[in-house]
């Protein structure tokens, strides 16, 4: 019989594979230790690309400090722009702030105004989403590109298939989201790929205040606790 034949480096390759298992439980031991203990928080999405002097980093900050001065933490991907802008509110607002940095070319850095024990570094993009999903009473989307749309519709798949419990899931900024949504509500509502009580999980405003009366509403009669 013949022996089978494997490319070079395979059984190498294996090894590798199964190593990486015990750097992923690492990733999600280090996580669950440190996320365990810091309260209620809102997590904020948005783009690394967006500068300070831009209008969506200045409604962030603000954003960030109407939901601190509500009592809920910061979280975010602890990288620069829409990133830097939430932790930067939670930070004036003497709230707790959370940064949950990536390692990535070109774009990704720690931002400065993370709580020095709340920072936490991953290889991993999936277990980094499972901090975000697990220790989150809310998910804030300002503008962002792939990632953000990632980190959205992951959240909304799982809550609409009843994988996690509901949360708000708040949209900001109407000229940038609007298309997108209109594009939900027609075509996929159109197409019957998704239901019409889908359209509930996802809100769109456009002021600080707007986004803390959703999750104010959504959470009262709650007492809230970490979310573990």
């Amino acid at each position: 019989m013949r022996k089978e034949q494997h490319p070079k480096g395979w059984n190498e390759i294996k090894t590798n594979d199964s190593w990486a298992i015990f750097k992923i439980m690492g990733e999600f031991v280090n996580g669950f230790e440190k996320m365990s203990a810091i309260g209620p928080c809102v997590s904020i999405f948005g783009s690394a690309r967006t500068k300070p002097e831009d209008k969506y980093y200045e409604l962030t900050v603000k954003v960030a400090e109407e939901v601190s001065k509500s009592g809920y933490g910061i979280i975010t991907g602890g990288g620069p722009g829409i990133m830097e802008a939430g932790n930067k509110g939670a930070y004036n607002a003497k709230g707790t702030s959370v940064g949950l940095n990536i390692d990535l070319p070109f774009e990704q850095h720690n931002n400065p105004f993370i709580d020095p024990n709340k920072s936490l570094d991953f290889d991993y993009f999936f277990v980094r989403k499972v901090m975000f999903v697990k220790y989150s009473q809310g998910f804030i989307v300002l503008p962002g590109g792939f990632g953000t749309l990632d980190e959205l519709f992951e959240a909304i798949t799982l809550i609409q298939t009843h994988k996690i419990g509901q949360f708000p899931i708040i949209l900001v900024g109407t000229e940038f989201w609007g298309g997108l949504l209109d594009w939900i509500k027609t075509t996929l509502l159109d197409f019957g790929n998704i239901s019409e009580k889908d359209l509930d999980l996802i809100h769109m405003v456009d002021k600080p205040e707007e986004v803390v009366a959703i999750i104010d509403n959504f959470y009262r009669g709650y007492s809230l606790s970490p979310n573990f």
